[in-house]
């Protein structure tokens, strides 16, 4: 080594060896204190949205087709949240008007959904479906960027102006007049500063978590007792059957599974989605304990279909195909809106007169331990729920102007949410986010300001109402 190329070297190493120095001793003393830097800024949209799933691509289409410029963010590598990288297996409550109907038809003519004589509940391929959003959203003019997360949120007053998000391009800022949170936990407002709600109360007794996955099986004929399949022949056992004989065989291989209403549904040969976990007392904002969550519902997945598989007969050749790229999450935060979802209105089948959606899905609590489980993989019912209203202020955040939230991340309580948070009328919601949210940045208002009349015209306009 010549001794520039010496002196270069000692250089740097006692420059990292300063560096080093610094860091450990700020790590000592509790924080690190990031130094100020200057990061690149964008603002060339009219509207961006935070989290591409069921209803962060529903608001991004719908609000560039309203013709507004939209930008939309995902942490993953591909669109579709939980119904895609989440592989969730089955759409719910789906039987609605608008993007909800376009994505039922536009899935048969590639005959990518598994049972085309319902609406409101089917089995669908994901592949198929990541194609087809995102040839939904550039058809739409929709930029969209994946592998990227927002990580910060700044405020002039109340008006929320600025994200910040950090993707392999590193930290960027972004700003537009209105944002809209479809992260599902509800990040962009809690990043914004807006008050939540989660789990039960404030300690969080949340719902499980699940980690679902793509089988391939030998033929599925011969699991009939076991598959959901679109259409039931004449005698053969209920939805409620099959799980129960998929828990006895788990039991009988010793495996005895900490979700007791495992379900398998038929995707297209042989083929099936599984959904057989529950990670339980999880905060889906702590990043260790959802990998720790994680890492635990991939080894019973893998431990269960092996156990299945040394059965043989018609489980001989079972085999995991995939995993969830992302563990489901039901419970996460609710953002505080300008209206709240109560228990109460669904025991009163509550309509109003700005209603996004239609709620017809039940209350769906999954058993909050492995002691519950043991009972019931379903919580008992507190009421018996009607269809009911989900009003356009429960997408308006409260404590923060210019922001709206869709999906599971709306204003709600925790049986509500229970009820609302299926992928349907997440759909629906996104749907009449985008709309606000476009009509309110072209006019130069807050989305608290438009009018529901506004955006219903609208959304008949675009078709998006029948």
């Amino acid at each position: 080594m010549s001794s520039v190329s010496r002196r270069r070297f000692l250089h740097a190493a006692l420059a990292g060896g300063a560096a080093s120095h610094t860091a450990v001793h700020a790590a000592e003393a509790g924080q690190f204190t990031e130094p100020e830097r200057g990061i690149p800024l964008a603002e060339d949209a009219d509207v961006i949205v935070c989290g591409a799933g069921p209803a962060g691509v529903a608001a991004a289409i719908t609000a560039a087709r309203a013709g507004a410029s939209v930008r939309l963010f995902e942490w993953r590598g591909c669109l579709g949240g939980i119904w895609t990288a989440g592989l969730l297996g089955y759409f719910l409550d789906f039987d609605k008007p608008g993007f909800a109907r376009e994505l039922r038809e536009k899935l048969d003519a590639r005959g990518a959904r598994a049972d085309s004589t319902s609406a409101s509940r089917f089995c669908y391929d994901p592949e198929a479906l990541k194609l087809l959003l995102e040839e939904l959203c550039l058809e739409a003019g929709v930029k969209f960027q994946y592998h990227t997360k927002v990580s910060a949120a700044f405020r002039e007053g109340r008006r929320l102006t600025t994200i910040v998000t950090e993707s392999k391009s590193g930290r960027q800022a972004w700003r537009a007049p209105v944002f809209i949170d479809t992260t599902g936990d509800g990040d962009l407002g809690y990043q914004a500063g807006c008050a939540f709600e989660i789990g039960m109360a404030e300690d969080c007794p949340c719902q499980p978590m699940s980690l679902n996955a793509l089988l391939m099986v030998r033929d599925v004929e011969q699991l009939r007792e076991f598959v959901r399949f679109g259409r039931r022949l004449p005698g053969e056992n209920t939805d409620t059957e099959k799980k129960q004989r998929i828990k006895e065989v788990l039991v009988g291989s010793g495996n005895f599974p900490s979700y007791a209403g495992p379900t398998m549904w038929h995707v297209r040969g042989n083929l099936v989605f599984a959904m057989m976990n529950h990670e339980y007392g999880i905060k889906p904002w702590d990043a260790a304990e959802v990998t720790a969550a994680t890492v635990s519902a991939r080894a019973e997945m893998n431990r269960m279909v092996a156990g299945l598989r040394a059965l043989g007969g018609p489980w001989e050749g079972i085999q995991i195909v995939a995993t969830a790229e992302q563990i489901g999450v039901r419970d996460g935060r609710r953002i505080r809106g300008r209206y709240t979802v109560l228990q109460d209105d669904l025991a009163q089948g509550i309509r109003h007169d700005d209603a996004v959606a239609r709620v017809t899905f039940g209350i769906d609590v999954h058993a909050l331990s492995a002691d519950d489980n043991k009972k019931h993989a379903i919580m008992p019912k507190p009421i018996k729920a009607k269809p009911y209203d989900i009003p356009l202020r429960a997408l308006i955040a409260r404590d923060v102007d210019g922001l709206m939230m869709a999906g599971r991340c709306i204003s709600g309580d925790f049986i509500a949410h229970s009820s609302y948070r299926v992928t349907g009328n997440a759909v629906a919601m996104g749907e009449a986010a985008g709309v606000t949210a476009a009509l309110a940045a072209q006019s130069k208002r807050p989305p608290h300001e438009v009018g529901w009349a506004e955006v219903e015209a609208k959304l008949k306009a675009l078709g998006q109402r029948s």
